[in-house]
């Protein structure tokens, strides 16, 4: 499995060589630019400093970090909260079958977490203030009741609706570890 950690400070450093600035500095510039739109900010970095889409895009999103990114235990407490935090118990559940397939990594999002190895195999998080929404992303149907086939074009191919521990059951377990493998 490739580690995206190390692949964006590779990125960075080479962002840094080209350009002869820190990421910091180049934040800086930005604000100084005056462009405010992604994509206008986007064009800039690539008019003024020579970087592809892909490096002018990762100088934007880390310009716009917060200086220390939060914990992924920090964001699924903003995730589980008031009327929702009684579904952590579920999400809990997913995440103890999850942990015994080996190495992946969690995305925390702004109202769920994706789980990726080579690419995004599952997302989890509170669907309603009544069940949380498990993502799956499989090649082959399921055929099941409980693993829905979802629109195409969406962010999985599969959802399932969990109320509590217990439904994290054998079918989700083994739904779950064929997206893990199928995912790399």
């Amino acid at each position: 499995m490739a580690d995206p950690q190390q692949a964006l400070r590779t990125q960075l450093a080479n962002i840094e060589k080209k350009t002869g600035l820190s990421i910091d500095a180049l934040g800086a510039a930005i604000s100084r630019s005056g462009t405010t739109k992604h994509g206008e900010i986007r064009t800039w970095l690539m008019d003024t400093y020579g970087l592809g889409f892909g490096d002018a895009n990762t100088v934007i999103h880390m310009a716009k970090r917060p200086a220390e990114a939060p914990a992924a235990d920090d964001a699924l407490d903003a995730i589980y909260t008031g009327t929702k935090a009684h579904l952590r118990p579920v999400h809990d559940a997913v995440m103890a079958v999850v942990t015994g397939l080996g190495a992946f990594e969690i995305a925390p999002k702004k109202g769920y977490v994706s789980l990726r190895r080579k690419k995004q195999f599952a997302m989890v998080g509170p669907k309603s203030a009544t069940r949380v929404e498990l993502g799956l992303n499989l090649k082959a149907d399921v055929s099941s009741a409980r693993i829905v086939a979802q629109k195409p074009g969406g962010m999985c191919q599969f959802a399932a609706s969990l109320t509590s521990p217990a439904d994290v059951d054998a079918e989700i377990a083994a739904a779950l570890a064929k997206a893990f493998e199928q995912a790399g």
